[in-house]
């Protein structure tokens, strides 16, 4: 399975690149980076798009990381759609299974990662997703049968339309324990997540 790090996007209600944030001593990006780099994921495709000299030269000591694969879209302005097309074209060949993941989502762990591939793959379902006191969530795991359906992705439509097309074709993996699956979009969410008032498992 395949990691496809969407991390192409202005930041426009941020005002600001939120890749580039700083989350605890490393970038908000780079948080998330780490942590799929560390996981089952093999390769990791990160997406980028606006700013992309300035956030790969942020990346560190991950960017010679031997699992990372980058790649630049130049259609960002396009849509989130856009980013996820260009990650699979990067592995479509090569993997059955991509799990879709956002730059901006602090809290995501390889562990959780590592059950969401290991239950889907056992499963046999195309999809796979992460739920939160069970309303869907991310990341996600889109199989080789619905890659077309990618590729016909148009705009800001992301892979929320492909679990709501086969509903029946889903593996759910609800979280244990305490998971914040916040995403920091504004100057308040970045707030609240650097006070920690933003708890895991409290919204």
């Amino acid at each position: 399975m395949a990691g496809i790090v969407l991390a192409a996007g202005e930041s426009r209600r941020m005002g600001q690149p939120k890749q580039l944030l700083s989350a605890g001593g490393e970038t908000l990006l780079n948080r998330v980076l780490g942590q799929a780099l560390n996981a089952c994921l093999d390769p990791v495709v990160l997406v980028l798009g606006f700013e992309s000299g300035r956030i790969q030269s942020s990346l560190g000591a991950l960017y010679h990381h031997p699992k990372l694969l980058l790649v630049e879209n130049p259609w960002f302005r396009e849509g989130m759609s856009t980013s996820l097309i260009s990650g699979l074209a990067a592995v479509e060949h090569d993997r059955d299974h991509i799990m879709v993941l956002l730059g901006d989502m602090p809290h995501v762990t390889s562990s959780l990662m590592n059950r969401l591939c290991n239950e889907t793959i056992a499963s046999g379902c195309p999809l796979g997703a992460v739920t939160v006191r069970g309303r869907r969530s991310l990341p996600v795991v889109i199989g080789r049968p619905l890659y077309e359906e990618v590729w016909n992705l148009t705009g800001d439509e992301g892979a929320r339309s492909l679990f709501q097309r086969h509903p029946d074709w889903v593996c759910r993996v609800e979280t244990e324990g305490e998971y914040d699956d916040m995403d920091v979009d504004t100057p308040e969410d970045f707030t609240r997540f650097r006070n920690g008032t933003l708890r895991q498992g409290g919204k």
